[in-house]
C-alpha cells in the first residue's frame, strides 16, 4: 500500500504542475477521481508486468535446471517433524492433488496411493535429506602403500530433479589418489546414493560427493564425473528422449591435465563382465 500511495502522489504532482502551467490553479473532485483512477490502473499494469516477469524468471530457473548453491536448501526446523509426522501430512497433500485432478480415490488401484507416495517421499526418494542416514564412511590405513589412482566407475544413481520431482538417472565415477588413508570400495557407492537421495540439481549432486570424500579422505585428491538422464528433459517440456548431462568435478591432483586424462581414460574402458 506504501508503493502504491508513493507512486500516487509522484503521479499528482506531475499532474500538478501541468495543470499549473496551463493557468488551471486548483484541482477539482472530478480531475483528482481520473488522476487516482488513472493512477490505479497505470500501478496494477506495471504490477502485473512485475509479477509475470517474476514468474517467468521462477519457470525458466526450473526449466533450464539451474541450482542456486552448493548445500541443499533446508529449513533450520527441517527435522523438527519425526518420519511418520511427515508421512502423515504429505499423505494429505497427495490426496488433494488427486482429488483436484479429479481421481476417484475409493478405487481399489488409487485409494491407498497417497499413503505410498508419502513413505516414498521420506524413507526412500528423499531419505537422504535427514543427516542421521548418512553412511558412516570407515577409512583405513593405506599399509600396502598403494600411491597411484583408484577408481570406482559405473555407480548406478538415482536422484530426482529439484526443479519439477522427476527422476534422473545415470552413472557416477569416482577417483581419489589415497594421501595415506583408503576407504572400502562399497562405501563410495553408499556416499553417491545418500546425496543422489533428496531434490537436486547434478551439479550440486556432484560437488558433495567430492566434498564428502575429501573429509574422510583427508585429501583433496579427488575426481567424480556423473553422466545422467533427467526425465524432466527427456518426459516432458523439449522431450528429447536422447540427450543426457554430463558434470566433473576435479580437486588438487586432477586438476593437473595428465591426471585428469588417466581418470577419463579409466572410465572409458570396456568393463563388461557378462558371464563372470
Amino acid at each position: 500500500m506504501r508503493k502504491l500511495r508513493k507512486f500516487y502522489e509522484t503521479y499528482r504532482r506531475h499532474w500538478q504542475k501541468l495543470l499549473r502551467n496551463t493557468r488551471l490553479q486548483i484541482f477539482n473532485t472530478t480531475i483528482e477521481i481520473r488522476i487516482f483512477a488513472h493512477c490505479i490502473i497505470k500501478y496494477a499494469i506495471t504490477a502485473l508486468m512485475d509479477l509475470e516477469k517474476q514468474l517467468s524468471d521462477i519457470d525458466n530457473i526450473g526449466n533450464d535446471h539451474v541450482g542456486s548453491s552448493t548445500k541443499t536448501p533446508l529449513r533450520n526446523d527441517a527435522f523438527d517433524l519425526s518420519d511418520i509426522e511427515k508421512i502423515a501430512s504429505i499423505k494429505k497433500d497427495v490426496q488433494n492433488i488427486m482429488q483436484t485432478l479429479g481421481l476417484d480415490l475409493t478405487d481399489d488401484s488409487l485409494k491407498g496411493t497417497p499413503n505410498r507416495v508419502a513413505k516414498m517421499f521420506v524413507q526412500e526418494i528423499f531419505g537422504g535429506l535427514h543427516p542421521e542416514r548418512k553412511p558412516k564412511a570407515s577409512t583405513f590405513e593405506n599399509k600396502y602403500k598403494y600411491g597411484e589412482m583408484l577408481v570406482e566407475k559405473n555407480i548406478t544413481l538415482y536422484s530426482t530433479c529439484e526443479h519439477h520431482l522427476l527422476p534422473i538417472v545415470g552413472k557416477a565415477h569416482i577417483a581419489y589418489i589415497s594421501n595415506g588413508t583408503v576407504v572400502g570400495l562399497s562405501k563410495m557407492n553408499r556416499i553417491v546414493d545418500y546425496y543422489a537421495k533428496r531434490p537436486q540439481v547434478q551439479e550440486r549432486l556432484t560437488m558433495q560427493i567430492v566434498k564428502e570424500l575429501q573429509g574422510v579422505l583427508k585429501t583433496d585428491d579427488v575426481a567424480c564425473v556423473i553422466d545422467a538422464k533427467h526425465l524432466c528433459v527427456n518426459s516432458r517440456g523439449i522431450r528429447d528422449i536422447d540427450s543426457s548431462t554430463v558434470t566433473s568435478e576435479y580437486g588438487g591432483k586432477f586438476k593437473d591435465a595428465e591426471t585428469r586424462r588417466d581418470f577419463l581414460d579409466y572410465i572409458q574402458l570396456n568393463t563388461d563382465f557378462e558371464g563372470v
